[in-house]
């Protein structure tokens, strides 16, 4: 558990520290939009070098990057398994029975691979740098036209960030459980699957009452200083967009244009 790091914030001083809120959150959204719109490899090259460039400018540490991807591992080696067996086409290096592995479904299950890591890196990179304040005030501020239709806006931007934000505090406070309850005695290893779901109740209980213990003193806490919601409300600090920021859009929208071209030439290889 302690090594999700999704929701977390690494503090630097790097150019997508320094970017706008709002510029990053709707790279992210765009680079996250084409890295679907990918149909060969030479495209999705395209939106890796961006990204692993992203990381090297960011100054987040590589090591960080990565404890991002250990959560979703299981996930991708299922992924690839399904995509190699049940995707046929193209030469055929390996059939037994029923089972048969081709050209097509090994391109496939790197291609989704590489798309998957490649969308956990950037979601992650958001986070890391940005802090929830700026995260907040940007969505609030990309959201505003919805308050012509009496949406509340701050009210969203509000609750997601705060839930992103508590997503590491809940990761702490399970495995602070899981340990009080190993002391105990508990085995929450072994067993088959339903005896290792009943071990679990004695996490859930108390996770539950720490979660509703920890949403009242946030309440009570925004209550007392008088928090009424976003309406009337001013900022410390303004949001401009400045050269550094257009830069990186200039960037992203060429990358994109770049994937949109390589797809009509290239074609679509999976």
């Amino acid at each position: 558990m302690s090594e999700i790091t999704f929701g977390q914030y690494y503090p630097a001083k790097s150019v997508l520290h320094r970017a706008d809120a709002r510029a990053k959150l709707f790279m992210t959204f765009l680079m996250i939009v084409f890295l679907f719109v990918c149909k060969n490899f030479v495209s999705l090259a395209v939106m890796t070098l961006v990204t692993v460039v992203a990381v090297l400018i960011s100054g987040v540490p590589i090591k960080s990057i990565l404890k991002s991807i250990r959560p979703v591992l299981v996930i991708l080696v299922f992924t690839a398994i399904l995509n190699i067996l049940y995707t046929k086409g193209g030469d055929v290096y390996f059939e037994w029975w029923k089972i048969s592995i081709t050209q097509k479904g090994v391109f496939t299950a790197i291609f989704t691979i590489i798309r998957i890591l490649v969308l956990v890196v950037i979601s992650s990179l958001l986070t890391y740098t940005t802090t929830p304040t700026d995260l907040t005030t940007g969505l609030e501020r990309l959201l505003s036209p919805l308050n012509l239709l009496h949406v509340k806006v701050h009210t969203l931007a509000m609750m997601m960030t705060l839930a992103l934000r508590f997503i590491p505090t809940l990761i702490e406070e399970i495995e602070r459980i899981m340990n009080a309850q190993k002391a105990r005695g508990a085995d929450l290893e072994t067993g088959n699957l339903i005896q290792r779901a009943k071990a679990l109740i004695p996490i859930f209980v108390p996770l539950m009452v720490s979660s509703f213990r920890r949403a009242y003193e946030l309440a009570f806490a925004m209550t007392c200083r008088c928090y009424t919601g976003g309406e009337g409300r001013t900022r410390m600090k303004q949001m401009k967009l400045g050269a550094r920021d257009f830069a990186c859009l200039a960037v992203c929208i060429v990358s994109c244009a770049g994937v949109i071209v390589l797809n009509k030439f290239l074609g679509t290889v999976i």
